[in-house]
């Protein structure tokens, strides 16, 4: 009778503590550290989004851009706090992350009705897909009528 060595394996790496880490990156790029985008963005970056003007997201290709849009969402609503409810969900090179947002607004919503300090409180759900440690495509659902309803947008 034969015994074998019990069988060796390798010891798993943890790919959650890169993802957890891109991901805080990510949440205080949108909590208004706008110096991060060029660190954890790729240069090629690809947004996927139904924008409040009917596009889709397409003109937001560059970490440059990203800011733009950031600092322009960050401009009707300045103290707009973004935390993680649940995530990252890692798989491969995709992250998904749920995130709430809560602020006041200041104004500047084409037909908002809202008077300015109004609390807008909304969620949404982030995947992202990295490629050498940086974020290189993003698509976003966010609960743009729950935001738009508190914020009495009228058409």
């Amino acid at each position: 009778m034969t015994t074998s060595a019990p069988a060796l394996h390798a010891p798993r790496l943890d790919t959650r503590r890169p993802a957890t880490t891109l991901v805080q990156s990510w949440l205080r790029l949108w909590n208004g550290d706008l110096t991060l985008a060029t660190a954890i963005v790729a240069p090629d970056f690809q947004l996927h989004a139904a924008m409040l003007d009917g596009g889709d997201g397409g003109a937001v290709d560059s970490p440059q851009a990203l800011v733009g849009w950031i600092g322009s969402t960050r401009a009707a609503v300045p103290d707009l706090a973004f935390s993680i409810e649940v995530g990252p969900i890692v798989d491969g090179p995709s992250i998904a992350v749920r995130w709430r947002a809560r602020g006041s607004y200041a104004g500047g919503v084409p037909g908002a009705q809202a008077p300015v300090g109004t609390v807008v409180d909304f969620t949404g759900t982030d995947v992202l897909r990295t490629e050498d440690g940086r974020i290189a495509e993003y698509w976003v659902n966010s609960d743009t009528l729950l935001l738009l309803t508190q914020l009495q947008v009228r058409a």
